[in-house]
């Protein structure tokens, strides 16, 4: 007999074998030994001679929860979070996931689109879903960062180093412009670029003074981004999230093939917007490419 057998079977009146605790709840109990594994459904009681795992009819309710909300395709760790919080905290934790889920969708969509076209033969990059056009910015002065990362470390990467350029540039005359961020070559889940991560500041002794001081630790240096004219396209915050991001650079690189221009230089994602108050649909990165 193994502990699976005995599906309805109790076990000293109130406690229920996992075979008929598994039938009750709608889990497997291949799912209830995880869940044990990870803390996230105790036992009641384990036999210790034996080792087959006991559960009290208390515990249908949570199980059932742990249920649904893997159906969410909820991660693990963010179940156990959920279902161990009070009802108001965990509908918080619920809400703030599933934000994350639409934004990722919201993404996915612009990128499904994109492929549908290039896919059918219709211009992928051009029938409106992204807008080109050019802007001449001038020269200045920036303090940045480099750093050899892959996709999945970049975002988390560019939040933190642009935190620290920022309020670096805070004793280097203030930021001048929006920061952005420059790829050297390509950043994927195989290649690891290098990134450049560039804040604009004002006052370029201040800033080499201060890379001299307490820049190294973070490969921070000081350069001149020459005047230029950029080829760039306005995308959503759903939409910077990768893959789909490779749509908007690949639909600006077809807008300068088209128009019989060069690229120039490295491509680049310039951030205007305030990212945390932004939501998933707002404007907040510019894909940019410079051109001759």
């Amino acid at each position: 007999m193994t502990e699976d057998d005995g599906v309805d079977d109790e076990h000293d009146g109130d406690l229920l074998t996992i075979g008929a605790f598994a039938a009750r709840a709608r889990l497997s109990a291949k799912a209830l030994r995880l869940y044990d594994r990870m803390g996230l459904l105790v036992p009641d009681h384990v036999d210790e001679v034996t080792g087959y795992r006991y559960y009290r009819p208390g515990q249908i309710e949570r199980a059932r929860l742990v249920a649904l909300l893997r159906r969410l395709d909820m991660p693990l760790a963010r179940v156990a979070e959920v279902v161990r919080a009070d009802g108001p905290e965990g509908a918080g934790l619920l809400d703030a996931y599933w934000s994350g889920v639409e934004a990722r969708l919201a993404g996915q969509r612009t990128l499904a689109d994109y492929l549908r076209g290039r896919l059918s033969g219709r211009s992928s990059g051009m029938d409106g879903k992204f807008v080109v056009e050019t802007v001449d910015v001038s020269g200045r002065v920036v303090i940045s960062e480099t750093r050899h990362t892959l996709a999945d470390e970049l975002p988390a990467w560019i939040g933190a180093s642009l935190e620290r350029l920022e309020e670096a540039a805070r004793g280097c005359g203030g930021v001048t412009a929006a920061p952005f961020v420059v790829y050297h070559s390509e950043v994927s889940e195989e290649s690891d670029g290098p990134a450049e991560t560039c804040v604009p500041v004002a006052d370029e002794a201040a800033a080499r003074a201060w890379c001299e001081e307490r820049g190294r630790a973070w490969q921070t240096r000081v350069r001149v981004e020459p005047a230029q004219r950029l080829a760039y396209t306005r995308i959503t915050k759903a939409q910077v999230a990768y893959p789909q991001i490779l749509a908007a650079f690949a639909a600006v690189e077809e807008w300068i093939a088209a128009q019989g221009l060069t690229v120039a230089g490295p491509c680049r994602e310039v951030y205007f917007a305030d990212w945390e108050a932004a939501g998933p649909g707002d404007p907040v990165c510019d894909i940019a490419f410079p051109v001759s």
